[in-house]
């Protein structure tokens, strides 16, 4: 009896792998309104979702509200309080989007928490944090540029109107913003720099006084009396038109030059690069005409040669 009671189960779990086999290899059978189901389920699951959190959607909106009305008002706010100083427009413009930015930034966090009540402050801080370090290294020179039009804002080095040299580019100051500086050149090229050129390089402001001094190398020739030369010189050079005439002109004898007693004249003139030429033709014709009026020499370049054999000469009778 047990022994066909076994036979029995046996035929019965060998009946049942048998059908379970022919099930698995039967093909599955794709079926379009389960499918439509499925998805009118879906959507229904995304619209109940979407009833259910329009509450924290509404409430994330007026703080997004809110939080534009607040950047406004602050921006104006700082607007008013820098216009009262002498700060720049340019600074003055760049701490107002700043706050501005800070001000967004803090509405978005609040108003994504409100959406999603699983991300925390810590969460959110610590995701900015990631993505400041991601965008940091992606942008790394554009970064670089604007924290150095920070600190040449800040500093005050020039400003608009400023001549000013820098690794041989010579050109008044245009404009200055977070990010580059524009420099019109003499001939009236535009240059543009990056601000992290100017900041990390040495810059000469040739404006940054009302005058600037100038230098000028002339001479005489060893037969004249160069002690004699330098107070012509110096009366001619002060009654010019277009040098500073309370800070003095200096003349002093120099070098031992190839051809000539080189002598150095320097005054103060207008800083700018067209005052530098005026001034400086003037003072080169005045010393000319000085030195002329005086009788003394202004050599030119002379050349001694030596040889050490005699040289010969021949005489030849040209016939006409």
């Amino acid at each position: 009896m047990r022994f066909a009671l076994l036979i029995l189960l046996f035929i019965s779990f060998t009946n049942l792998a048998q059908e379970e086999k022919e099930v698995a290899n039967d093909p599955p059978v794709f079926s379009v309104e389960a499918a439509s189901q499925t998805l009118q389920e879906t959507v229904l699951d995304i619209w109940y979702d979407f009833i259910a959190h329009t509450p924290y959607i509404i409430v994330a909106l007026i703080i997004l509200l809110i939080t534009g009305l607040a950047s406004t008002l602050v921006s104006k706010l700082i607007g008013n309080m820098t216009g009262r100083s002498k700060m720049r427009g340019s600074l003055r413009e760049l701490t107002q989007r700043i706050v501005r930015i800070i001000v967004w930034i803090l509405g978005i966090l609040l108003a994504a928490m409100v959406i999603f009540p699983g991300l925390t402050p810590a969460k959110a801080i610590g995701g900015l944090g990631l993505a400041s370090v991601a965008i940091g290294f992606a942008f790394k020179e554009i970064f670089e540029n604007f924290f150095a039009g920070i600190l040449l804002l800040w500093k005050y080095p020039f400003e608009k109107g400023d001549f000013i040299e820098c690794e041989d580019i010579l050109g008044r100051v245009e404009n200055i913003s977070v990010r580059m500086t524009e420099l019109r050149r003499p001939d009236g090229e535009l240059v543009v720099l990056p601000n992290s050129f100017l900041f990390k390089n040495p810059v000469f402001v040739l404006t940054h006084e009302d005058s600037r001094r100038m230098q000028l190398m002339t001479g005489v020739a060893y037969s004249e009396d160069a002690r004699a030369a330098l107070p012509i010189i110096k009366e001619a050079v002060e009654q010019c038109d277009l040098i500073v005439k309370d800070k003095g002109v200096e003349v002093f004898l120099n070098a031992f030059g190839s051809s000539s007693i080189d002598i150095e004249v320097t005054w103060w003139a207008d800083p700018t690069p067209l005052g530098e030429r005026k001034s400086r033709s003037e003072v080169v014709g005045a010393i000319k005409q000085a030195l002329d009026d005086a009788g003394i020499e202004i050599p030119f370049p002379y050349r001694t040669l030596t040889f050490n054999e005699p040289i010969p000469v021949r005489y030849e009778d040209v016939k006409e």
